[in-house]
């Protein structure tokens, strides 16, 4: 049997399985080691998971995670997986378990909208271009994060609605200075500004939130899709972004002249048969 992990920097998913046969499945909290020590990825994985996970040796562990990028990043994941498991390890990007999730080993382009956003041209066994995404600063465009960045800026600076500004102060109870905080006092601030993103996916009938989120998930297109052959190639996206926006996602592709075949919430039902393959 085989423990495969798909983490992002909101949560982890973890299943046992057997062949396609799913044994036990559980979430922890989002693993990244650029925020995270070795010793605290350590800790979440032995408090989070349940005992199930850890009563035996297994075949191979399977994790592709947030952050994992260069193979600094990797190793300290690895490290703190085969001390858990005492079980060889692969760790891979999480670009990499939305290509195989997604994909399978069918060409095509593979996408993720989550907390972050991020792209790959994927030839059926392996990413051959990637789009650098630049991270919540620098890029992750169409993301939770950068919503939430624009949102929140525009909130603090009066640009947004009255009537907008006012409910999601009523829904979150803070206040300018709460939001200040929260971003610039916290070492995980992609993570809270992507869960105030989530205010937006509820008054989508607002002309000044569907602009929003339509004109971030073209820029998505115009700075990432843009540069692969996305006319020649099916689009997949996979994010909690990719399925709260998912009708303007459409929109937009369509718009681009891309064509989406596939919009899911997790990679894990993709992993699971691509391991089974392999």
């Amino acid at each position: 049997m085989k423990v495969i992990a798909e983490s992002s920097s909101t949560r982890t998913e973890w299943v046992l399985v057997d062949g396609d046969n799913i044994v036990e499945h559980a979430f922890t909290e989002g693993l990244n080691p650029f925020f995270q020590t070795r010793r605290e990825i350590s800790h979440i994985i032995r408090l989070g998971l349940p005992p199930a996970f850890f009563k035996r040796r297994w075949e191979h562990v399977y994790y592709y995670g947030a952050g994992c990028s260069s193979p600094e990043k990797n190793k300290i994941v690895e490290v703190s997986l085969v001390a858990q498991f005492k079980t060889p390890v692969t760790v891979e990007s999480d670009l990499v378990g939305a290509a195989r999730g997604l994909l399978i080993h069918e060409p095509g382009l593979a996408c993720i909208l989550g907390t972050g956003s991020n792209s790959c041209q994927y030839d059926g066994e392996k990413i051959v271009k990637n789009v650098r995404p630049g991270g919540f600063i620098l890029g992750d465009e169409g993301s939770g994060s950068a919503l939430g960045r624009i949102f929140l800026s525009d909130v603090l600076k009066d640009l947004a609605p009255r009537e907008v500004a006012q409910a999601f102060f009523d829904e979150y109870k803070l206040t300018p200075d709460d939001i200040m905080d929260a971003v610039y006092s916290n070492p995980m601030a992609n993570h809270n500004l992507r869960n105030y993103s989530f205010f937006l996916a509820d008054h989508l009938d607002n002309d000044y939130v569907h602009e929003i989120v339509d004109r971030e998930i073209m820029r998505f297109f115009q700075r990432n899709i843009s540069q692969y052959d996305y006319k020649g190639n099916p689009v997949c996206f996979v994010g909690q972004v990719a399925c709260s926006y998912s009708e303007i996602l459409i929109s937009v592709a369509s718009r681009f002249g891309a064509t989406i075949k596939k919009i899911v919430r997790n990679s894990m039902p993709g992993l699971v048969a691509y391991h089974k393959e392999n």
